[in-house]
């Protein structure tokens, strides 16, 4: 039943994941799993994500954040699950 529980994700993700196509994939990615959210860049370096859906979905994203697109180098994936809060549909970058 886990599957069809909506969940919440906020994810910091470190490494090289800026100028690597990073925010257009994982927009992709969510889109592909009809999640809800977005993707930035932060001044930092890092990426930050919001996605929301799914239970089984969002934690796929979750998989594919720790990889990344070709290019990237992903060091850390932080990881804080979040009340949803009906975010608004389709996923984008910021």
């Amino acid at each position: 039943m886990s599957e069809t529980k909506i969940k919440r994700v906020h994810l910091l993700i470190e490494g090289r994941v800026q100028g690597v196509g990073y925010r257009y994939s994982a927009c992709a990615e969510g889109e592909y799993r009809s999640l809800a959210g977005w993707v930035r860049n932060l001044p930092d370096g890092r990426v930050e994500l919001v996605a929301e859906g799914p239970g089984t979905a969002v934690e796929s994203l979750v998989e594919w954040c720790r990889q990344g697109p070709r290019y990237a180098s992903v060091r850390q994936v932080d990881v804080a699950w979040e009340a949803p809060c009906d975010e608004p549909s389709g996923f984008r970058i910021r």
